[in-house]
């Protein structure tokens, strides 16, 4: 993965006038090389700074959640095994928020399109997803291309510190109810 890391920052440094547009591209084809979000947006926080980095993340990511929405609804079967992962993990009851989902955005180890999974679930159609989506992402951009290199700098304490943070205000901002249907609540044994 370091390797494909350098490999990228040589082909976007040398693009030029293209390197946004190699840097937008690289995001749309982050998933099919199982590379994590964080390291793109550090690249581009490395690469073209914060600002700058920080919205060409936004337009990739936003432009892989709009690729993710129309896989997910061209694909069935993929959705319910994502269904299912999200029901191991999450649990089936849950529903999270918009907020609860842009920090848990900023956890690196929590799969992306999972969160986006989520957020279609809560969300009414396209638009209304896309509106969450790009508000959750641009924390995300934003957190990673401005720490850049200084977040892969960390110690083991201080990430441990980071999530003993964020842990807390995931729950805080959790929704407050919970709909269990009655066959669920009253299970029939045959």
């Amino acid at each position: 993965m370091d390797l494909f890391g350098n490999y990228l920052l040589a082909i976007v440094e040398t693009g030029g006038f293209f390197a946004p547009l190699l840097f937008i591209i690289c995001h749309l084809f982050r998933p099919l090389f199982f590379l994590p979000v964080v390291l793109i947006c550090i690249s581009g926080g490395v690469l073209f700074g914060t600002i700058a980095g920080t919205v060409y993340s936004v337009v990739g990511i936003t432009l892989s959640s709009i690729i993710f929405y129309g896989v997910i609804r061209w694909m069935p079967g993929t959705t319910n095994k994502l269904l299912h992962l999200k029901q191991k993990i999450i649990g089936s009851n849950s529903k999270l928020t918009t907020s609860q989902i842009a920090l848990m955005r900023l956890i690196p180890f929590i799969h992306f399109h999972l969160l986006s999974l989520c957020l279609i679930e809560i969300s009414a159609g396209f638009k209304e997803y896309m509106k969450s989506s790009l508000l959750s992402n641009i924390p995300l951009a934003l957190v990673y291309t401005s720490i850049g290199k200084w977040i892969s700098s960390l110690s083991p304490l201080h990430v441990l510190v980071l999530l003993a943070v964020l842990l807390p205000i995931i729950y805080l901002l959790r929704r407050k109810e919970i709909i269990i249907k009655w066959n669920d609540f009253f299970q029939v044994s045959t």
